[in-house]
C-alpha cells in the first residue's frame, strides 16, 4: 500500500466510525479517484483494509455492534459508489453464482467478490446473505452457472459450507471456490471439499474464476 493509499485509509475509518457516509464516498471518489487511484485499488486498500480495522476493533471490544454496522453500511454504499464509476472489461461469456453459505450474516466480502468478477466481464448473480442451502441449491439447478462461489466468514457456520458444498454437488458438477475470512483460519479445508480457494487479491480471484470457467487470461 502506497503512503497515500495508507492515509487515505485512516480518513475513510474515521468517516465511519464517525457514521459520516458522505464524507466516505467523498473521500473515494476526490481523494482517491481524482487524485489518480485506481477503482481495484480503492476497493482492496481502503474499503476492505478498514473493514478489516473494524473488524479488529469489534474483537477487541473497542467499537459495539451498532458502531460495527453502521461502518458495514457506509462500506456497502462506497463499493457500488465505485462500481458505479468503474469501467467493466468486454464480457466473457460466463456467469458466476455467489453466495454466502447459510446463517452467515458477513456478505461484504462477497460483495466485493462480486463487484470485481463482474468488473472483469463475468455475469454475476449474487445471492448476498444467509442463503438458505435448499434456496441455494435451488437456483444452481436452475441456473447452472458455469462457476460456484460459497463465502463464510464466521468458523460457526464451516458445517453450513460443507452442507451447502455437498448440496451443490447433487445438481451440478459445475466447479467451486471457496472464500471468507472462516477459510484462511481452516487450512486444508479446500482440500478436504476438493474446491478451489478464491485467493487472497482480486488479482487471484480472477484468475482463480477464470481458470475453473475455462476462459484463458
Amino acid at each position: 500500500m502506497t503512503p497515500a493509499l495508507d492515509q487515505l485509509r485512516e480518513c475513510y475509518l474515521r468517516a465511519q466510525l464517525a457514521g459520516d457516509r458522505r464524507e466516505a464516498v467523498r473521500l473515494l471518489l476526490e481523494d482517491g479517484l481524482g487524485a489518480g487511484a485506481q477503482v481495484e485499488e480503492l476497493q482492496i486498500h481502503v474499503v476492505r483494509a478498514a473493514q478489516d480495522e473494524i473488524g479488529r476493533l469489534w474483537q477487541l471490544n473497542r467499537v459495539s455492534i451498532a458502531q460495527e454496522h453502521l461502518a458495514t453500511a457506509i462500506s456497502h454504499l462506497s463499493l457500488a459508489a465505485l462500481f458505479e464509476r468503474a469501467t467493466p472489461r468486454p464480457a466473457l461469456g460466463r456467469r458466476v453464482l455467489l453466495a454466502c453459505v447459510e446463517g452467515e450474516l458477513h456478505e461484504l466480502p462477497a460483495r466485493l467478490v462480486a463487484d470485481v468478477l463482474e468488473l472483469d466481464g463475468f455475469d454475476v448473480h449474487y445471492l448476498g446473505a444467509n442463503v438458505p442451502t435448499h434456496d441455494l441449491v435451488g437456483e444452481v439447478r436452475t441456473e447452472q452457472p458455469d462457476v460456484i462461489g460459497l463465502s463464510v466468514t464466521m468458523s460457526f457456520n464451516l458445517p453450513a459450507l460443507r452442507a451447502a458444498v455437498a448440496g451443490v454437488r447433487g445438481v451440478s458438477e459445475r466447479p467451486l471456490f471457496i472464500g471468507g475470512h472462516a477459510t484462511r483460519w481452516s487450512p486444508g479445508l479446500a482440500r478436504e471439499l476438493d474446491v478451489a480457494e478464491a485467493g487472497s487479491s482480486p488479482a487471484e480471484l480472477v484468475a482463480t474464476a477464470r481458470r475453473l470457467a475455462g476462459v484463458q487470461s
